[in-house]
């Protein structure tokens, strides 16, 4: 586990003098079923985005707050990636996206028997949003749509 002593010194002022927000915790729900029978989706935030699909815009004052579906069937490795943070090491995800977006062990333990069903559409943020404002009234209501839309039990979350 990274440290803050081991970012660099623009990273740890951002870090101890950005306001961070805070929002009454509400209780979420819990599994009523096992995992084997259970329907499960990945949400990361390491900005990924199929080739299709626009990248997250940079240019963005606040950070970019909408998010990309990514079908269950894609091949992980014609995911892309602009992630603007310069602030973590990028190479890990670059030689495995399963590292940011683990559909393939989902895949895995599906086959396996140890997950019911993989979700048929995944979700995609960028992890640097400096104002949520937009991402909590906007996208975050969206996203839940779609994951009761696909009747999702469970979802696995890969904060970036």
């Amino acid at each position: 586990m990274a440290k803050i002593s081991d970012m660099k010194m623009k990273y740890r002022i951002f870090m101890k003098t950005y306001r961070y927000r805070s929002l009454e915790w509400k209780s979420g729900v819990s599994l009523d079923k096992p995992l084997s029978e259970s329907k499960i989706a990945v949400i990361s935030t390491a900005a990924l985005h199929p080739p299709d699909q626009p990248p997250f815009d940079s240019d963005i004052s606040g950070g970019d707050h909408s998010f990309r579906i990514i079908p269950e069937n894609i091949d992980l490795d014609s995911l892309e990636t602009v992630h603007p943070s310069s602030s973590f090491d990028h190479s890990g995800i670059e030689a495995d996206v399963n590292l940011s977006f683990p559909l393939d062990r989902l895949r895995e333990l599906r086959d396996q028997g140890f997950l019911g069903a993989v979700a048929p559409r995944h979700l995609s943020f960028l992890g640097l949003i400096l104002s949520p404002e937009r991402l909590i009234e906007d996208s975050a209501e969206k996203a839940a749509d779609i994951l009761i839309e696909d009747k999702v039990d469970g979802a696995l979350l890969i904060p970036v």
